[in-house]
């Protein structure tokens, strides 16, 4: 009975594998079972308990030796096995997603191209804006809304397509055994065109739009690299022109290498004072008289020549050195301006344009001060013109815009009409000046639409008490639509195209000599 009894529990040991643990419990309860036989009174039965204690001592030695051996080795060795299987999922998949990382998405990529004899694409797709939506969401919310758009590639993907998450908000999917480029094509607008833009974030409903690239394989490239890059770049060329879907193009690569040169020129340029200001004067409707200037940047690159602002702005922008290039153009112009109040003629303003990533600072406040007190400017003879896209976080704006105000300068709404500034918070600005895009002043005579434009912009801001000057101003039929509807200020080629300093100094300020 008691050899029965002993066979019934290795039996179940063997069927279940408890831990080391249990293992060691029971090695200590046959042990208990085996000492009181061993020890029990001598008696009827008594060669049969001492057989059974015997038995029961040698089963605790085995679960001894086995909870041991599990103790030391087994599950140590299970739990080495559990942490590197986790480690390696970490190491292939992403933490926000639970979507394969760029890791996997290179190594299945390459068995692809190396064993298939078919067109494999890979397309790399990026949310518009998504800086901005973290910014103004905050980064839980951009959290959420990567989760979800990459559950919906996951559901869109199917067995024909993998889906990968690159990082930051850049996602990935390769359409694998294709018959050829054309179909790679089809497939990737396909998926694009698939995925439901409306997401909702906190109960609330957003609407994403979605910007992709593709690049195609043998056509494009012959390695993993070549092909994710060659995608990278063909959603980036797909921002710039404004579309959500673009095939890679040699021409491509070419454009890139020459930002990337470009980016390293410029990096240089303000040690080797590449960079000089023109200024465009701003004449009163009423006098004919200039009452102020907007200082322009330019560029004289040692090989390319003179640039156009609109070649490396863009790129100043998205490198950053905007920012250094900002507080150039800022300092120059104050210094000129202080250089001729210094050389006797009557002082007028000069406008300096802030840039995104300048409004954002901080600290921007404190850097004009210092500027102005460096140069020994008087701060009303400084304008610092921003555009309606940096008053969109209203309370940042409305926090930056003070400090600036507070230190005696004048502000302007470069542009306006052309972005969303709400009528309501417009009220609220401390600013000074709204300078009419030239977009609206080019086509005054002959759209009614863009009449209307300007003129309800000059009645409001009559109403507001702010000046108002009209950009873009090209001819006399202009000049007088804008005299009618009492717009304060003009600026535009009909008066005067950027000039030199020089040009300024004995063209325009020397009239205003005392």
């Amino acid at each position: 009975m008691y050899i029965i009894a002993a066979i019934a529990v290795l039996y179940r040991h063997r069927s279940e594998r408890p831990p080391a643990i249990m293992t060691v419990t029971r090695a200590l309860l046959f042990m208990a079972m085996g000492h009181v036989l061993l020890t029990s009174p001598p008696g009827q039965g008594g060669d049969l308990a001492q057989a059974a204690g015997q038995w029961f001592m040698s089963i605790s030695y085995y679960f001894v030796l086995k909870g041991v051996y599990r103790l030391t080795i087994e599950e140590p060795m299970r739990g080495k096995q559990l942490a590197e299987a986790q480690m390696k999922h970490m190491a292939y998949h992403d933490d926000l997603t639970g979507l394969p990382n760029l890791r996997q998405m290179k190594e299945q990529l390459g068995e692809l191209l190396a064993f298939s004899q078919a067109c494999t694409g890979v397309a790399v797709i990026n949310i518009d804006r998504f800086k901005a939506i973290n910014d103004s969401l905050g980064y839980s919310a951009g959290d959420k809304l990567l989760t979800e758009l990459g559950s919906r590639l996951s559901a869109l993907g199917g067995t024909q397509r993998r889906v990968y998450r690159m990082g930051e908000d850049e996602f990935a999917v390769i359409f694998p055994e294709l018959p050829d480029d054309a179909a790679a094509e089809e497939r990737a607008k396909e998926l694009l065109a698939s995925v439901d833009p409306a997401v909702l974030i906190d109960d609330t409903e957003y609407h994403i739009s979605l910007s992709m690239g593709l690049s195609v394989f043998p056509d494009d490239g012959d390695s993993v690299n070549q092909m994710i890059q060659y995608a990278d770049m063909a959603v980036h060329h797909a921002k710039e022109q404004g579309v959500d879907f673009m095939r890679y193009h040699a021409a491509m690569k070419q454009r890139t290498q020459s930002k990337v040169e470009l980016e390293n020129d410029m990096r240089k340029a303000l040690e080797r004072e590449e960079f000089f200001l023109e200024f465009q004067p701003q004449i009163s409707l009423n006098t004919g008289k200039m009452v102020g200037m907007e200082a322009l940047v330019r560029w004289n690159h040692p090989k390319r020549g003179l640039l156009p602002p609109s070649e490396f702005i863009p790129l100043a922008e998205e490198s950053g050195l905007i920012v250094p290039l900002g507080e150039w153009v800022l300092k120059t112009a104050c210094l000129h301006n202080k250089k001729w109040q210094l050389d006797g003629f009557e002082p007028v303003c000069v406008s300096v344009n802030l840039s995104m990533r300048q409004f954002r600072q901080y600290n921007l406040a404190e850097h004009v001060d210092a500027i102005l007190r460096e140069v020994g400017l008087d701060p009303r003879y400084l304008e610092l013109e921003v555009t309606e896209s940096m008053t969109y976080d209203i309370e940042t704006a409305l926090d930056q815009l003070h400090r600036l105000k507070r230190l005696g300068i004048h502000i302007s709404i470069d542009d306006f009409g052309t972005g969303y500034s709400s009528l309501y918070y417009l009220k609220s600005l401390p600013i000074d000046r709204l300078k009419i895009d030239r977009a609206f002043v080019k086509e005054v005579m002959y759209d009614g639409n863009d009449a209307a434009i300007v003129s309800t912009i000059t009645t409001m801001a009559h109403h507001l008490k702010l000046k108002v000057t009209a950009e873009g101003v090209e001819n006399e039929e202009q000049l007088e639509f804008l005299k009618l509807q009492r717009c304060h200020e003009g600026q535009g080629y009909l008066f005067s195209k950027p000039v030199p300093a020089g040009v300024l100094e004995s063209e325009f300020l020397s009239r205003l000599a005392g």
